[in-house]
């Protein structure tokens, strides 16, 4: 009876992340969709993926921004079974089929004749920022937007290319290119600004929400701090003995990583109950292991 008691709860666990796990895959996508639709497509921003080459393409060919977006994602979803196989990511699909939906119906929904405002890097912006955001949080839960992404994954399955992103790079590097071929030399730098700004705003993105805090507490009393750290916290920490050179007494050095939040709470326990401590803070945002994130 509490064998089963506890797979019915195992269930309702599994069952409630994978719920906040769409529910984030979703909000992320709509906010790349608005994105792209309200600041990307008006402006002819053209700096890559597979939203770069709708821009591009509905210059010269009778067709939308968004239709064409539609119709080169479902090409590459199929390529992408048919290379991929049941490898090929569920949520990658789920976030591909949403957004070139998303894309349509705003089209159908909300037409635009032309920018939101008259003020292009102002728009610029969010056409980097509200994607690349997105981005960064589908990344982060091991998804992706698709598109070129797709191109990615197949080029990392079947051949020996070591750097994939150099490839993808080019691509999006042609794409800019053709912007300034297509339109005019003023939408092709705007673009060109948009593709070196687009990475570093994913990486800055991505290191902030995974920043953690890394401890290093060097102190003569560690069992009201590791009660707390565990207790309150719900941390773990380790601990091990050393000694100051200057002074050659023995002294406890307590090492445990946390959450930004939580680091606030642990420092201003120890600043009141133990204020002779020493305390070493880094930031670090590749903590590997349990209850942060796994090796895979």
């Amino acid at each position: 009876m509490e064998r089963m008691d506890l797979e019915k709860r195992l269930r309702r666990i599994q069952v409630r992340d994978v719920a906040l796990e769409y529910a984030i895959l979703t909000a992320a996508t709509l906010i790349m969709v608005v994105g792209v639709y309200v600041f990307k497509f008006p402006n002819n921003f053209s700096f890559g993926g597979v939203t770069g080459i709708a821009i591009v393409l509905a210059e010269v060919l009778p067709l939308s921004a968004g239709t064409i977006n539609f119709i080169i994602n479902m090409l590459l979803l199929v390529v992408g079974f048919l290379f991929l196989g049941r490898s090929f990511g569920v949520k990658t699909v789920y976030v591909s089929l949403l957004m070139s939906v998303g894309l349509s119906f705003l089209e159908y929904a909300f037409p635009m004749s032309g920018p939101l405002t008259d003020e292009p890097m102002l728009e610029l912006l969010f056409a980097i920022a509200l994607p690349a955001f997105s981005s960064a949080i589908l990344f982060n839960i091991g998804a992706s937007g698709g598109g070129t992404d797709i191109i990615a994954m197949i080029l990392k399955k079947h051949t020996r290319m070591s750097n994939i992103g150099t490839p993808l790079f080019l691509v999006d590097l042609m794409i800019t290119v053709a912007a300034c071929l297509v339109f005019d030399i003023r939408t092709g730098l705007f673009s060109f600004t948009g593709l070196l700004a687009k990475s570093l705003v994913i990486d800055s993105v991505i290191e902030n929400i995974n920043l953690c805090k890394y401890f290093t507490i060097v102190c003569n009393q560690p069992k009201a701090i590791c009660d707390y750290i565990h207790e309150h916290l719900g941390r773990s920490a380790t601990i091990f003995k050393g000694e100051g050179t200057f002074e050659h007494k023995e002294r406890y050095i307590i090492l445990t990583v946390m959450k930004r939040s939580q680091a606030v709470e642990l420092r201003n326990f120890i600043k009141a109950h133990d204020p002779d401590a020493f305390l070493m803070i880094t930031n670090s945002s590749e903590i590997i292991g349990k209850g942060f994130r796994g090796l895979n």
